[in-house]
């Protein structure tokens, strides 16, 4: 799936090609997405200018002075900016035209991805249901030890669970969560209120540090992540624990583990991440 380093990359790429430029023709091959497109988009987006390119959470904002057209790549979506007359291929749901003779396709193959509208007259876009709720994005200044620290404190929850929540940090998925917690030395078990503040401070470092560092090498492609040029992201190469059980440890070559929690593989380091009781 991807994460948010993913979502910024592809953000970051489309931004040049989209923003400023004048929807020509709004094309649904298949709208039966997470939730069905609107039919109606093929009109209301004509002619139709994208204001700005922004991120918020996993979804890709476009704001037109009609409103906001709200993408998420689901499970296995990606968006490319392609020459206007290339020809469809498979998964290829939803063409936005632009002015400037370039496509911007959406290619969904599970069709877990959606394209959601937000029109102007329901006021502010961050009012919408799907983003009102969501935690301070994991790059700002809000996001830092202190308001960790309060989010978690009386938490008798594992922490992996409790920093994949979208209510208390924003982005930070599997792989990261699992890659973050290996490098502060911390095991996905632990119990959010054995964290103190020194914990949570160094917990945000390495959570910061491992989106940072993934969004410079272009994403994690695992598996069907494309960024807009069609090309790979190469953060696979610097993963630590994440898919690697069975391997030897990067740091201290003790086999790395694999267990489940909220249903979700989480990769450690038995050694390097001991989980204390006390």
């Amino acid at each position: 799936m991807p994460e948010l380093p993913e979502v910024e990359i592809t953000c970051k790429g489309i931004q040049p090609y989209v923003e400023n430029q004048t929807i020509m023709q709004f094309i649904i091959r298949n709208g039966r997405l997470r939730w069905p497109v609107e039919p109606h988009l093929t009109q209301t987006l004509q002619n139709t200018t994208i204001q700005s390119v922004t991120r918020r959470g996993k979804y890709i904002l476009l704001t037109t002075e009609k409103g906001v057209l709200m993408l998420h790549l689901g499970m296995s979506g990606n968006l490319r900016i392609l020459p206007c007359d290339t020809p469809p291929i498979k998964h290829d749901h939803i063409d936005i035209t632009l002015n400037n003779q370039r496509v911007l396709r959406l290619n969904d193959p599970r069709r877990f991805g959606s394209v959601l509208w937000h029109d102007a007259k329901q006021g502010s876009i961050e009012n919408h249901k799907l983003l009102c709720k969501l935690a301070p994005e994991p790059l700002s200044k809000g996001f830092n030890a202190d308001y960790l620290y309060l989010k978690i404190k009386r938490k008798n929850v594992a922490i992996k669970k409790l920093i994949m929540n979208n209510q208390i940090i924003v982005g930070a998925g599997n792989i990261y969560a699992s890659e973050a917690l290996f490098n502060a030395k911390i095991h996905p078990l632990t119990l959010g209120k054995k964290l103190n503040e020194q914990a949570c401070q160094q917990l945000i470092m390495h959570i910061q540090n491992v989106l940072r560092e993934s969004i410079k090498q272009g994403g994690t492609t695992l598996k069907d992540f494309l960024k807009p040029d069609g090309k790979p992201g190469y953060f696979v190469q610097k993963l630590n624990v994440y898919g690697r059980n069975g391997q030897p440890c990067t740091q201290c070559c003790t086999t790395i583990e694999k267990i489940i929690i909220s249903q979700r593989a989480s990769f450690f380091c038995p050694k390097c991440q001991p989980l204390k009781e006390s």
